[in-house]
């Protein structure tokens, strides 16, 4: 092979190294600082806290969500708002601390009814109900079990 094949060889393999390590470089600074999200995509319910109303509670009616395991057990949230957010962003209501957690994981709401369910935020991981996971809003009652990442949570009255 003459030199000049060899010296292009060589210059193509470096400009590939090059790309390959700025390439993970890219990734390990969205991990360490996230990517930057644009006001259209926040939710719009955390935008105004004059929206937001408390329930009344019926007796035997949960009253909060709380966590049965994993690493934040015994963190519970209060339902009254209406919504609780669960992810690793500040603005959550529930915050978990866990690789498996998306920014913005899980939502759980109230419905008209009085009662009340899950939805999945488009979690990379996703939402376990019960052990089934879940790709459309869930009815959960005091008896299910909703997994998220490693940490399981459950309503309590």
């Amino acid at each position: 092979m003459s030199a000049i094949a060899v010296t292009l060889l060589k210059v193509l393999f470096l400009a590939l190294l090059w790309a390959f390590v700025l390439s993970c470089a890219g990734v390990i600074k969205t991990d360490l600082f996230g990517r930057t999200v644009p006001a259209s995509e926040l939710p719009r319910d955390l935008d105004n806290p004059k929206k937001r109303r408390r329930r009344r509670i019926k007796r035997g009616a949960p009253r909060r969500l709380s966590i049965i395991e994993g690493q934040q057990k015994g963190i519970s949230a209060d339902l009254s708002d209406g919504t609780i957010q669960i992810g690793r962003s500040a603005d959550c209501q529930i915050i978990l601390d866990d690789d498996y957690v998306s920014t913005r994981h899980a939502r759980v709401l109230a419905d008209d009814n009085g009662g009340w369910y899950v939805e999945d935020l488009q979690s990379t991981n996703g939402t376990y109900v019960n052990g089934q996971r879940i790709t459309v809003p869930t009815t959960i009652t005091l008896a299910d079990t909703v997994r998220i990442g490693r940490t399981q949570l459950k309503l309590e009255a």
